[in-house]
């Protein structure tokens, strides 16, 4: 029996169809499985330029999963029935939407109103993946969703903060006019394996480095902090929020926080490395302290987090041992400086990735 259970309306002898926007991503390939796993029709819509079709290696003779090589942004949707849309194609970490600022924004606004479309069009369901960075550094601890953040909007990281605040205000104007069937999760940091090594997050560079027995980087005195969630935890609230007619926006994360210090610790420690602490001036704009207050998914989607830390972390170390070649790479690009100044702390907030 599949741990997700079904409460989309099935249309008489069809399967629900679901069409996953950056589904050859991280979080977006394993939506994607659970989806099909509990019996779903899924179509993934992915340009690939910061997902990977390996991710989606065991569905790709599926007979219910189709995958279109397309740009959302300009993507014409086929004429057959939808009963959903989840809407997560976005770079998602620092060194991808500072490589891509202009698509970033393109994405979170153009993109989002296309799948808007196509959702309310056939009467859809539709689910934005939003993030944490909408609260920017906030003055409001945890942050629960009635708080508006404290964000700045011409830094170095705004064109994914406000790309991901925009797609919040277009989904709901289509909610307020067009009473679009929308739904607007907001991610904390998320981990687990299929992750890219070199993808500039907090988790993927102290594992990366850890592997390597490099010195593990932390930009600022370590004392910042962070709530990290398994991947497996955030697709149950993606899938519960996907079968919900709840508008939110509601937070889905793990409300355990720890240190960025701690983490360094924790990986060293897991992993068997002989890797020491270095610690670099802190990134503009870095967020001192991010935790979510819950509440909400818990009460309206009967939701929370089940993986703790160490089992989590043990999973995605085992996951990135067995990629020697992608770990090296990345880490030898750490230490070299090359993937920027915001490359192993934690500008790396594990958010919904295309």
């Amino acid at each position: 029996m599949s741990r997700f259970p079904r409460t989309l309306p099935r249309r008489r002898g069809t399967a629900v169809h679901v069409v996953v926007s950056g589904g050859a991503g991280f979080l977006g390939s394993h939506l994607c499985e659970a989806l099909i796993a509990r019996g779903d029709s899924v179509t993934c819509v992915d340009n690939l330029s910061t997902g990977r079709l390996e991710n989606l290696t065991a569905l790709l003779d599926h007979p219910d999963f189709t995958i279109v090589e397309e740009d959302v942004t300009t993507w014409v949707a086929p004429s057959r029935h939808v009963d959903a849309v989840a809407h997560l194609a976005s770079a998602a970490s620092p060194p991808d939407y500072h490589r891509m600022p202009l698509e970033t924004l393109l994405v979170g606004s153009r993109g989002t109103e296309r799948m808007l479309e196509l959702a309310d069009s056939h009467g859809a369901r539709f689910i934005v993946a939003s993030t944490s960075e909408v609260y920017g550094d906030p003055h409001v601890h945890p942050q629960r969703e009635d708080y508006w953040g404290h964000v700045n909007p011409v830094g170095p990281r705004s064109v994914y903060d406000e790309a991901k605040r925009y797609a919040e205000a277009v989904s709901m104007a289509y909610s307020r006019t067009r009473g679009t069937n929308v739904g607007i999760v907001r991610i904390f940091n998320t981990y687990g394996p299929r992750m890219r090594a070199n993808d500039g997050r907090v988790v993927t560079s102290f594992i990366a480095q850890a592997l390597n027995d490099d010195a593990i980087t932390i930009y600022g005195d370590g004392s910042q902090t962070r709530s990290f969630c398994y991947v497996d935890d955030l697709i149950r609230g993606l899938v519960a929020m996907l079968d919900s007619r709840e508008t939110g926006p509601i937070n889905i994360g793990n409300p355990a926080e720890r240190t960025v210090s701690s983490l360094a610790e924790l990986v060293i420690a897991l992993s068997g490395s002989s890797s020491e602490i270095e610690y670099f001036p802190l990134p503009q704009d870095d967020p001192t302290r991010r935790r979510p207050n819950i509440e909400l998914a818990f009460r309206h989607l009967s939701w929370t987090p089940r993986v703790n830390i160490l089992e989590g972390l043990k999973r995605t170390i085992d996951w990135f041992a067995s990629r020697p070649g992608e770990v090296h790479e990345a880490s030898s690009a750490l230490q070299g400086g090359q993937m920027g100044d915001e490359s192993s702390v934690d500008r790396h907030f594990a958010k919904p990735a295309a």
